[in-house]
């Protein structure tokens, strides 16, 4: 039996099954052991690169980018992901053992696997050399829904593949649903707790002002740890308490600060060796450190506002650690440029979540004990509203909301952009009775709207603050009660026909205020035009008239004839009869832009 060392296997945080089984068989392939087909279990499989052997069964050289290999690890891939607990592939290894070696570049072959399984499947693929030849590890997760490949869901039964239906499926997936990476044991011991972690910890805990935080934080090291439900009873670290009492070799955030884009770094944290909870207070003070506090003044008050709302600055941090992909090694990069954040976390959107749902979709973590775990310890929001609270915040100084989307790679990147704080607004949110209108998402979301469209209905603000009609209807109804410097906050457009949505815009008082809370500011809104809330307007429900328009815009019916008459002109509207004026006459929407009509 013929021994051989090399580099050890590279090892994310936290040795699951799968990352153990894979683990001891590439320990057993250094150590001379032959492993073929009779090894492999219902989690590891060993495969060769498809197309690199010739008629003969002679090996072949292989390709970086080899498709017709992409293509057969993909569907093993996604047979691993749909199986429950996940998978894994050594790509390298042929039926009987032979270490033929992998040519396939790993970046790309992560890369094909999620674009051919339509963006469902983020493998790990990472790089393993086994006595001077090159193997890949393929990690497959536990698939959070079905991943087909040719409109067919396999999982593994014993070592091979087989055919399952979705109701089979989804009825497993239920069973082994309440699994959890993050809460289960590790195998580091308490002992290996670092004292400055604990420190933190508690400097979070007291920093929160709770009381019943500030009893936790009393506790002795053993009590506070078990309290917050990271030990198990032998003594272990869950992984999660590992990752934010311990930490893992390599660094899990990556924060960088520039004065502009292109320029120097002034800043940057990015240590090795010391726990999570570590590296986010550093994370936090460094960030506070270079985000610029602007003083505005309410009356006789001056307040202290940062560039960024610091709150929202650290629900942006903390998501992209809470939620990310931790089988992946790469840190949650923070590019913190001049008045812009921008958090990057390894692993795609998850459990249903995408950009058009993130504010109200029910929160569903890769990892519920860590994300439970930042919450207890007041770093975090409680689960399901930390998209909430940083929506909140920016629009309330003013900003653009946060924009979440998911990215190759796939990562999901949070970029929060701190414009000029809009005084103007400020102070109008801060006139607005009942004041809990003034907080409220989806109220200032429909605020925010109202401002910079003219108007609104319960259509069009369905994606805007991401809720069913029903729920968009009673929002909408909710702000028609309020009122701000005695005027109410919206008022119903007339000459809307019979057996329609109701449409609305900004109370004329309520705009007026506005625009006075801006010259005292010193400040100028640019408005929608008229022309410009004609078009939106027709183009959402298909019509407009004269009185609609001049509702709209506060001006008789007879002012804005001119107006509908243009966009005639210009071919987007046409009349709804020949002669252009009667009782009831009106115009209809009827191309995007004028080169549509042309064709």
């Amino acid at each position: 039996m013929t021994m051989c060392h090399a580099g050890r296997v590279t090892i994310t945080f936290g040795l699951d099954p799968v990352r153990a089984e894979v683990n001891a068989l590439i320990e057993r392939m250094r150590a001379g052991e032959v492993i073929d087909s009779m090894q492999e279990r219902k989690s590891v499989d060993l495969k060769e690169e498809a197309g690199r052997r010739g008629r003969d069964g002679a090996i072949k050289a292989g390709d970086p980018e080899n498709e017709q290999a992409a293509q057969k690890l993909a569907a093993e891939a996604a047979c691993m992901a749909n199986t429950p607990g996940g998978g894994a592939l050594i790509v390298g290894v042929g039926d009987d053992g032979t270490l033929i070696g992998a040519d396939l570049d790993a970046e790309w072959l992560r890369q094909r696997i999620y674009q051919v399984t339509q963006r469902l499947l983020t493998v790990d693929v990472s790089e393993v050399d086994v006595c001077g030849t090159r193997l890949l590890v393929v990690i497959s997760p536990y698939a959070v829904e079905p991943v087909r490949i040719n409109n067919r869901i396999t999982w593994r039964v014993n070592d091979g593949c087989v055919e399952v239906d979705g109701a089979t499926w989804h009825a497993r997936r239920m069973q082994t649903l309440k699994y959890d990476w993050s809460g289960d044991a590790s195998s580091i011991p308490s002992s290996a707790v670092r004292p400055q972690a604990l420190a933190v910890a508690r400097d979070f805990l007291l920093a929160s002002g709770d009381a019943g935080a500030e009893d936790l934080a009393q506790a002795s090291d053993s009590q506070l740890l078990r309290r917050l439900n990271v030990v198990t009873e032998a003594g272990f670290l869950t992984h999660g308490g590992a990752l934010a009492f311990v930490g893992r070799d390599t660094p899990s955030l990556d924060y960088i600060h520039r004065e502009y884009a292109g320029g120097d770094s002034t800043a940057r944290v990015r240590r090795p060796d010391r726990s999570l909870l570590e590296e986010l207070s550093e994370v936090f003070l460094t960030m506070d450190a270079h985000n610029t506090i602007r003083h505005v003044q309410s009356g006789l008050i001056v307040r202290q506002v940062r560039d960024i709302p610091v709150l929202a600055a650290r629900e942006a941090v903390v998501n992209g650690v809470a939620h990310r992909e931790w089988g992946l090694p790469s840190p949650t990069v923070v590019e913190h440029v001049g008045r812009t954040l921008r958090v990057t976390s390894p692993g795609g959107f998850y459990g249903g979540v995408n950009e058009s749902n993130i504010i109200t979709h029910p929160s569903q973590s890769r990892n519920p004990a860590l994300t439970q775990l930042l919450a207890d310890l007041r770093v975090a929001e409680r689960e399901g509203i930390g998209v909430d609270r940083m929506v909140r915040e920016m629009i309330r100084v003013g900003h653009q909301p946060p924009a979440i989307r998911e990215i190759s790679g796939p990562f999901v990147r949070t970029s929060l952009v701190g414009d000029a704080l809009d005084e103007g607004w400020m102070a109008w949110l801060s006139g607005i009775v009942p004041a809990e209108d003034s907080s409220d998402v989806s109220s200032l979301l429909l605020l925010r709207h109202l401002v910079t469209t003219g108007w609104v209905d319960e259509e069009a603000a369905v994606p805007i603050i991401q809720l069913p009609v029903e729920e968009t209807r009673g929002a909408i109804l909710k702000l028609t009660h309020a009122r701000v410097n005695g005027s109410p906050l919206l008022q119903q457009v007339d000459g809307v026909p019979a057996g329609t949505p109701s449409a609305w815009r900004l109370g004329p008082g309520a705009l007026d205020d506005l625009l006075a809370k801006d010259r005292v500011a010193g400040h100028h809104r640019e408005l929608p035009s008229r022309s410009a809330i004609a078009r939106s307007y027709a183009e959402a429900r298909g019509r407009i008239s004269s009185t609609e328009l001049g509702s709209l815009v506060g001006a008789t019916g007879t002012n804005v004839g001119s107006i509908l008459k243009a966009l005639s002109n210009d071919g987007v509207l046409v009349p709804s009869n020949p002669t252009g004026r009667g009782r009831g006459f009106y115009y209809r929407w009827v191309a995007t832009s004028p080169a549509v009509d042309e064709r």
